[in-house]
């Protein structure tokens, strides 16, 4: 690549979806011979991918598009926030341009305006995956866009539109890319993971003569086939606790898969899921989770719930913590209630004052933390498979198939040398706290 290419700088907000955002408009944008900077002051543009699901989301985007305006000037906003166009050009006035999230084609437009692409690029060879943000050890595989749900706390149909899921063939050609190029672990992520493929039609798939009309199962069969071929870790996050889940277990029984489900069930009270537009039944899954962990003993859960929506009293919340009890969750993440632009729940009765929202978030994860810290109290003494994820002078931290990289916890193994990040060891655990785990390997 020329040493004079035009540059671009990009800031990248959100979830592991909006990251993958990211990557394909860096892809888009070295196959077009711009150089990639890793800070203002060498940008000749700067983008900024941002979030917009909450008001806090929003808030970090706005700050974040104010600080690459002050110390760039010439900026581009994408992202979930850009819908909201007006908002972003009253609070910061001036840059280029604003797009929608997952408009690469617009944002590329608008590069182009602000910053013609060179007319001999010279580019360095793109690898097949494309460009990626992630550790080369691992990488998000999104399947979809968009989600069916009418969720009453949600605007992501409003900000991504309907469930679009992309064709098996073309998810497993990126996927096969993945595994080529040496990632030890895939993370499939997208809106609904577990509505994959209801939307596509019933032409024939070339990749190994599966239909297009391709449900969940059939990709995470597909998958698991990738996974044992290239000896790696496929991970599934975002699935609703739709029947179909039943069929993966096994999957994850056989080892096929990551023996781990990201559900997000987001209450246990009938009354606050019925308030949420949620199917009630899901504060009724306990005896599925009891079948699941007989089938494979060793299934983490992970799991999501919003505490202080509109209605919920202190009943309903009893309710969960009691849930919560039963249930023994590995991995538990809460969220307090605030309205979002746009949302049905902002009209909904029964407002919880905050104080009350913060009262149960901080007695929710006290709660849970007991019962991490018990469960983890149980797999000292076991030895168990370890990704690297990090190596410095004080030794190495890693994961095992219960932790889902920067959400979850980490295997700290103090004092390992010779370790590589994305190697996969077998390691002892010593001690253990609500959620982190002490090692060492044992090979």
């Amino acid at each position: 690549m020329s040493a004079s290419a035009p540059a671009i700088g990009l800031v990248s907000l959100g979830c592991p979806k909006a990251l993958v955002d990211s990557e394909r408009i860096l892809t888009r944008l070295r196959a077009e011979g711009y150089a990639i900077v890793g800070d203002y002051a060498g940008a000749d543009v700067v983008i900024v991918n941002t979030c917009g699901f909450l008001d806090s989301a929003k808030a970090e985007s706005l700050a974040a598009i104010e600080e690459a305006m002050a110390a760039n000037g010439r900026v581009i906003v994408t992202g979930c926030l850009g819908v909201e166009a007006g908002l972003i050009a009253e609070r910061v006035p001036g840059v280029l341009a604003v797009t929608g999230p997952h408009q690469y084609e617009k944002v590329m437009a608008a590069v182009h305006a602000a910053l013609p692409p060179p007319d001999d690029p010279r580019v360095a060879l793109i690898p097949p995956q494309g460009l990626r943000l992630t550790p080369r050890h691992y990488a998000y595989l999104k399947i979809s866009e968009g989600c069916d749900h009418h969720c009453r706390f949600c605007i992501i149909p409003r900000l991504r539109g309907r469930l679009v899921s992309r064709p098996l063939d073309e998810v497993m050609r990126e996927a096969e890319a993945l595994a080529r190029a040496g990632v030890r672990e895939i993370l499939v992520v997208s809106q609904d993971t577990a509505a994959y493929g209801r939307d596509l039609d019933h032409a024939a798939s070339p990749w190994r003569g599966r239909s297009r009309r391709a449900h969940v199962v059939d990709l995470a069969q597909a998958l698991g086939e990738l996974a044992a071929e290239h000896g790696i870790w496929v991970r599934l996050h975002y699935l609703y606790p739709y029947p179909q889940l039943d069929q993966l277990v096994p999957l994850m029984a056989d080892g096929r898969l990551v023996p781990y489900l990201d559900i997000p069930f987001q209450h246990a009270s009938p009354a606050v899921l019925k308030a949420m537009g949620r199917p009630a039944a899901e504060g009724q899954a306990l005896a599925r989770l009891a079948e699941w962990r007989r089938q494979c003993p060793d299934l983490a859960i992970r799991a999501t719930f919003i505490v202080g929506f509109p209605g919920e009293t202190e009943a309903d919340f009893q309710v969960l913590l009691d849930w919560l009890t039963e249930a023994r969750l590995e991995r538990v993440a809460c969220f307090k209630y605030e309205n979002v632009a746009g949302a049905a729940a902002n009209e909904l009765p029964g407002a919880v004052p905050e104080e009350v929202k913060e009262e149960r978030f901080h007695r929710l994860m006290a709660h849970q933390q007991a019962i991490g810290a018990e469960l983890n109290q149980r797999r000292i003494g076991r030895t168990l498979s370890v990704l690297i994820d990090e190596v410095d002078a004080d030794g190495a931290r890693g994961r095992t198939t219960a932790d889902a990289p920067e959400i979850d916890g980490a295997v700290i193994l103090e004092d390992a040398t010779g370790l590589q990040p994305g190697q996969l060891i077998r390691a002892t655990v010593e001690a253990a706290d609500a959620y982190d785990l002490w090692a060492h390997p044992v090979d």
